[in-house]
């Protein structure tokens, strides 16, 4: 029997239609086991099988796989994102433990002038007086030159320097707290540690050295005296420092000069007005949080204030004397050493410069001549 010929009917016309159309496929081992159909044996097809092949269990796709790598990647994800969340809350460094604000010690003292007060037309008083060379107004709260200290940038020290301006404009220079009884720009610029104390100060006043109403502001009583001028002449410095890594101390001392006049109906005397002096040293603590919300803390107020007479009652409000009146002959409220409890500040003092017709001290012992003894 020879090898394989042509057919009878000659050579296909069309070749490549013929088992070489597949030569070019590879049907390898790898493929056979990846087949999802097998056909059944020669014994397995004598039985009762009405299928030529059967279905092999399945393997996995490469869309199973991909699957689970899609899902591996999303979990990656999720656990780098929880981490990051968890870094970026947690404090690397240790928190400092919470400062909690002192309440505030103050002390007024009244000054009593050793003649009649002088009066005048408001605008010659602070024009031609003691005060003539201070500025008007917060104008007069100058913030120092600023630069940044060891625990504290140059803005946060700006920002702790502007909550103290704010508390002394408020404080001394507003009208509606000088003589309406308004608290709330004082009080808003406090520590939440102070409110109760300041609350209580401006409620129920009282001569302990923790809740003088004059420590906190500048306060007079509407139905006793009014403001004959706006313009309040202010003169004074500030100054900080650190008081720890996290707290910066400022300290004000200013003084405040009013033009006043009595609290009567009707037309006024246009020579009854005069002048009131409030000098105000105050020292303020203020943290990191504190800069940030715009509060503070008064840790302390030290205030000399007159013309008043040495027994006024200044807790709840100055009491000054007007044009032409005098200090009563009475000293101030005795104090008992044997009482128990927080003693009363029963200190006053002399006006030394009481009459602007006197002028500022001349000679040569001016720039020694005192304003105040206490």
């Amino acid at each position: 029997m020879t090898g394989r010929g042509e057919p009878p009917e000659g050579p296909p016309e069309n070749p490549s239609g013929g088992e070489d159309e597949y030569r070019s496929l590879v049907f390898d081992e790898s493929f056979v086991r990846a087949a999802r159909l097998q056909e059944f044996s020669a014994q397995e097809r004598m039985g009762d099988h009405a299928r030529a092949v059967r279905s092999l269990p399945g393997r996995p796709t490469a869309r199973r796989r991909r699957s689970r790598t899609g899902i591996a990647l999303v979990l990656l994800i999720v656990l780098a994102f929880a981490t990051a969340v968890y870094v970026g809350f947690r404090n690397p460094y240790p928190t400092p433990v919470g400062r909690r604000a002192e309440p505030l010690q103050s002390t007024v003292i009244p000054l009593a002038p050793q003649g009649p007060v002088p009066g005048g037309a408001a605008e010659s008083l602070l024009a031609d007086g003691p005060a003539a060379g201070h500025r008007t107004g917060a104008s007069g709260i100058n913030l120092p030159p600023v630069r940044r200290t060891k625990n504290f940038s140059d803005s946060q020290v700006t920002m702790a320097l502007t909550t103290v301006k704010d508390y002394l404009v408020g404080s001394s220079l507003d009208p509606d707290v000088l003589t309406a009884g308004v608290v709330r720009p004082v009080g808003r610029l406090l520590d939440p540690d102070q409110t109760a104390q300041f609350d209580r100060s401006m409620d129920a006043p009282a001569d302990d050295g923790e809740h003088s109403a004059t420590g906190w502001l500048v306060r007079f009583d509407p139905a006793e005296v009014e403001l004959a001028d706006t313009d309040v002449r202010v003169n004074g410095t500030l100054s900080y420092t650190e008081a720890g890594a996290d707290t910066l101390e400022v300290v004000s001392d200013h003084t405040f000069t009013y033009a006043l006049r009595p609290a009567v109906s009707g037309p006024h005397r246009a020579d009854g007005a005069s002048l009131f002096t409030v000098r105000r040293v105050l020292h303020f603590l203020l943290d990191r949080e504190d800069i940030r919300l715009h509060r503070l803390e008064v840790r302390s107020a030290y205030v000399q204030a007159g013309p008043q007479s040495c027994s006024a009652d200044t807790t709840g409000a100055l009491r000054p004397l007007l044009a032409g009146e005098r200090a009563d002959t009475r000293g101030p409220a005795g104090t008992d050493p044997y009482a128990t409890g927080v003693p009363a500040a029963t200190l006053c003092g002399t006006l030394g410069v009481s009459s602007p017709a006197q002028g500022p001290p001349r000679g040569p012992d001016a720039a020694r001549s005192p304003r105040s003894r206490p």
